[in-house]
């Protein structure tokens, strides 16, 4: 895990991109700058009676203009108080957070399902080579576009209304798609198939895990998942998704 910082980011836009997911984006001081793909920031609400930060994912960074974009969904009062702010409105926020997705030259396979597809973006942007882009969704899309522009995207809804029937395994088998590594953000039941697929192909696999969290920076333990070897910090096994991770080795954890 690199530098982090707690700042001022003040809203430059935000916009509601899909049914309760929003668009945010932030001029930060640092964070823009520090940013890997597959990072967190910490986002501090006003209200009182929300003591804990709220982790949200970075979709995009622009680092030429310091700016972060967050996407994230309506989940709870407090995603529902960050609906409801305007451009020119600071926010208290700490980060980037976490370990980002390694960048491998290999020929790679992105996945991302639901909110999950939001922390890939970036990694597509940036990851050069041959790469495929699989998202899934349950009927309505969001970030296509942008995706269209870092290479070749493959749908799957849950609905079959646009493109594969099912999930993004279904999405890759459909189109007899391959790959070196595979990099997965998404629900727990869809990296659970991405890690028993890539075990059984042989293929290299990192996935980046959502989870509630408490203070993010490992000192809580609220958010911990099981690893397959024991942790140097609790020596037990477990592994702190906020420190740690977001990002893990598939061969990592025990999901």
């Amino acid at each position: 895990m690199g530098i982090k910082r707690q700042e001022e980011a003040v809203i430059i836009r935000q916009e509601e991109i899909a049914t309760d997911i929003y668009s945010m984006w932030l001029h930060t001081d640092q964070i823009a700058e520090l940013a890997q793909p597959g990072q967190f920031v910490a986002v501090y609400c006003e209200d009182g009676s929300r003591l804990l930060p709220r982790p949200i994912s970075i979709c995009e960074i622009d680092r030429a203009d310091q700016a972060i974009r967050l996407v994230y969904r309506i989940a709870g009062d407090g995603t529902k108080e960050l609906a409801k702010l305007h451009t020119g409105k600071a926010l208290r926020m700490l980060g980037p957070l976490g370990n980002g997705f390694p960048k491998k030259s290999k020929k790679a396979i992105i996945m991302g399902g639901g909110i999950g597809i939001a922390p890939v973006l970036q990694l597509a942007k940036e990851l050069t080579g041959d790469k495929s882009i699989v998202l899934g969704y349950r009927s309505e899309l969001f970030l296509k576009e942008e995706f269209d522009k870092c290479g070749k995207v493959y749908v799957a809804t849950e609905d079959g209304s646009i493109g594969t029937t099912g999930n993004v395994l279904n999405a890759v088998a459909a189109n007899g798609l391959d790959a070196e590594v595979i990099y997965a953000c998404g629900p727990m039941p869809m990296l659970r198939a991405v890690k028993q697929y890539a075990e059984e192909k042989n293929i290299e696999c990192w996935i980046s895990l959502e989870e509630r969290m408490a203070c993010g920076i490992g000192a809580c333990l609220g958010c911990v998942c099981r690893s397959v070897k024991k942790d140097s910090h609790t020596h037990v096994h477990n592994k702190r998704i906020c420190t740690e991770g977001p990002v893990f080795s598939a061969k990592e954890v025990d999901i």
